[in-house]
């Protein structure tokens, strides 16, 4: 069977961002044979955990690879960071949880800028719980990583920017 051909959107090398996993790069394009058809996959590694995921390049798309945000789009995010907006409600905080992890696993790095910021507002009016403290610390390392790859600087200072605009609010 003549497997259809599939526009590739990235090449080896190129950075792609993974929904909820994070910056990846490209290491390589495979060709396997699953059930009777050949499929090409991305083989991607997560910068920061190296963890290696192969993605069908037909399936890129509808599971959220993408390439890294733009500068206007880091300016997007920043806006969303600075909105003072946060409505602390009394939902429980399983159900807030459960809310934010909907919103990591979108893969919109705006939703999860949105996470970050309610999180960081909510740590300023009680202690969080663990897995809000986790939480916090996944949509933190997301959104610096994906910085610090589009403006080339080390995400110390992508952190050290941030970290001044909740300090400033």
């Amino acid at each position: 069977m003549q497997a259809r051909q599939v526009k590739q959107q990235f090449k080896v090398g190129d950075k792609a961002v993974y929904p909820a996993q994070g910056v990846a790069e490209v290491i390589s394009i495979e060709s396997k044979d699953i059930a009777g058809r050949r499929q090409e996959f991305y083989v991607l590694r997560i910068l920061d955990t190296q963890r290696k995921i192969m993605v069908p390049v037909a399936n890129a798309k509808s599971v959220g690879l993408r390439p890294p945000i733009s500068e206007r789009q880091i300016r997007e995010i920043f806006a969303i960071l600075r909105e003072r907006t946060f409505a602390f409600d009394n939902q429980t905080w399983n159900r807030r949880y459960r809310g934010f992890m909907d919103k990591i696993k979108t893969g919109s790095v705006f939703d999860v800028a949105e996470v970050m910021r309610d999180l960081y507002r909510l740590r300023a009016e009680k202690s969080l719980s663990f897995g809000e403290r986790r939480m916090l610390e996944t949509a933190r390392a997301l959104i610096v990583k994906e910085i610090a790859v589009t403006r080339r600087k080390s995400e110390e200072k992508i952190q050290a920017e941030i970290e001044a605009i909740f300090q400033a609010n």
